[in-house]
């Protein structure tokens, strides 16, 4: 009898990571350790902490002429108001360093501790999803999001595709203005079953979501955490450049929703066209709980109340971000509290409601995992001292370029940066001291560097490994081969549009 032939199988999102993390630490051997000198602000003594390549600290009272005789084009009141509060980079201050030389034990020691410190440094993100899994546990025991299912599938007969249409551009502009991103893994236990339920995949809601706040953080238009930071460390007020980014998520947006449409439909139509109809069953299995076999319960008070208090919970959160600079810790204790709230009014007893929870905060465990292992790579390459040095070559690359060659090559080296470096803030400080000035000397605007920055890291976000697109397939099983063959063809489209909105902004 002829064997059968093992089909080959993407590895998991955690495979993955691991095997970026493992060819990172390898680029630590071949790429030179070399660092710039920083600058930070110490708001308790009005001074700043200047921390030289070889770690030695000097202080000086903080003063504009201190920034200028660093050719630092920042305002001093950028520094006094808290909006930069990470180190900044000084220019022409890059250094190569000698770097301790690591045996196979040492180097061994260093990829095994990255994941461990990349969780340790992820407890705040990681606490929100296990939360946040434990209360989808509990309210899908009670049946609530079944009910709410079928009751909204009725509404929404014949009009699903508004529903992608709508959560899509919403999620894009809090993407744009106030750094929508890592919640987002709140709405997949949501709209995953909701989209299921209207004849879509699980594919297409990962598209909606994920797409919606990849698309919006690219064209940033105010969000603080990339383009007012950036625009400050390139010495511009933040709204140079605004009409071209506001062009860019407006067009960007429509792209990605006409993609995400034209897809969901095709799936609705036949549903052997899904890119994942492989795992059909398996998906509607864990997301309805088979509830298609089952009579759907009523719809009563107790449910609408459970989903009112869940929803609320979102719009709360959304407002603290927004406009109290809410973090993961604030996050996370709102959703503790509804914990509590549920916890009254679900009937449920307590042994249920607590099995329950438990129950629902395993399913996210891989999530937390991977967000983990992501966060390892960064510590990896901040301890193999190669992010300034990239930086330091890159820069030099593109020093002697002009026009729309120099504004085409600034995006590329942003999509090779955003792919190490995931921390927009942390990119922005590093980068624009260094690179804003190149503007100065190819004769262009300082806001191209900002939106070259915005776009090129933004577009690696739509696949990087060591971001949120593996966190986000992991939380409905999909491999990161299939998000390539789904994504690739828009990737390639918003690029595009990405370089042709740059040479315009050469000539503006």
């Amino acid at each position: 009898m002829a064997k059968t032939k093992k089909r080959f199988k993407f590895p998991s999102a955690y495979t993955v990571i691991l095997i970026v993390l493992l060819a990172v630490m390898v680029l630590t051997y071949f790429i030179p350790a070399g660092k710039y000198a920083n600058i930070t602000y110490n708001p308790d003594h009005q001074q700043f902490v200047i921390t030289n390549p070889d770690g030695k600290v000097e202080t000086e009272k903080a003063s504009q002429q201190v920034l200028d005789d660093l050719n630092i084009k920042i305002d001093l009141k950028k520094f006094e108001e808290g909006v930069i509060t990470k180190p900044v980079a000084i220019p022409d201050t890059y250094q190569a360093l000698n770097r301790e030389k690591k045996g196979a034990f040492g180097a061994l020691k260093t990829f095994l501790n990255a994941p461990v410190q990349g969780l340790m440094d992820s407890i705040d993100i990681v606490t929100f999803v296990l939360i946040l899994g434990g209360i989808v546990g509990v309210v899908n025991e009670t049946g609530a999001f079944t009910a709410g299912m079928a009751s909204l599938s009725k509404k929404l007969k014949g009009k699903e595709a508004g529903l992608i249409i709508i959560t899509l551009a919403l999620i894009a502009i809090g993407g744009s203005t106030f750094g929508l991103a890592e919640e987002t893994i709140a709405f997949y236990p949501i709209l995953v079953p909701i989209f299921i339920s209207a004849g879509y995949d699980a594919l297409v809601a990962i598209a909606t979501i994920y797409l919606g706040s990849c698309i919006g953080t690219m064209a940033s238009t105010v969000n603080p955490f990339s383009v007012v930071i950036a625009s400050n460390t390139a010495g511009i007020n933040f709204t140079d450049g605004m009409g071209i980014r506001i062009l860019m998520l407006v067009l960007g947006t429509a792209i990605c929703i006409f993609y995400t449409v034209r897809y969901a439909e095709k799936v609705k139509k036949n549903p052997e066209s899904s890119l994942i109809y492989d795992q059909k069953e398996e998906i509607e299995q864990h997301f309805l709980h088979g509830s298609e076999e089952k009579e759907v319960p009523a719809f009563d008070l107790r449910k609408k109340l459970m989903l009112i208090i869940f929803a609320l919970g979102f719009v709360v959160m959304i407002y603290g971000v927004k406009e109290l600079g809410w973090m993961f810790t604030e996050i996370s204790s709102l959703f503790l509290l509804i914990t509590f709230i549920l916890a009254f009014i679900s009937g449920l007893g307590e042994e249920t409601f607590v099995n329950e929870f438990t129950r629902g905060a395993s399913d996210l465990l891989g999530v937390a995992l991977v967000i983990s292992l992501a966060r390892g790579v960064t510590i990896i390459m901040d301890d193999g001292l190669i992010s300034d040095t990239l930086m330091y070559w890159l820069s030099n690359g593109v020093a002697h370029m002009s026009g729309v060659v120099f504004s085409s090559m600034m995006f590329f080296i942003y999509i090779l940066l955003g792919f190490f470096i995931q921390s927009s803030s942390g990119l922005a400080v590093l980068s624009m001291p260094i690179m804003a000035p190149l503007a100065d000397v190819v004769g262009v605007d300082r806001s191209l560097i900002v939106s070259a920055y915005n776009w090129g890291q933004g577009i690696i976000s739509f696949i990087a490994p060591t971001g949120l697109v593996l966190a986000s397939l992991a939380m409905v099983n999909i491999t990161f081969d299939k998000w390539l063959k789904f994504v690739t063809p828009l990737l390639i489209t918003i690029s595009i549009l990405a370089l042709i909105l740059l040479g315009v902004q050469v000539f503006i």
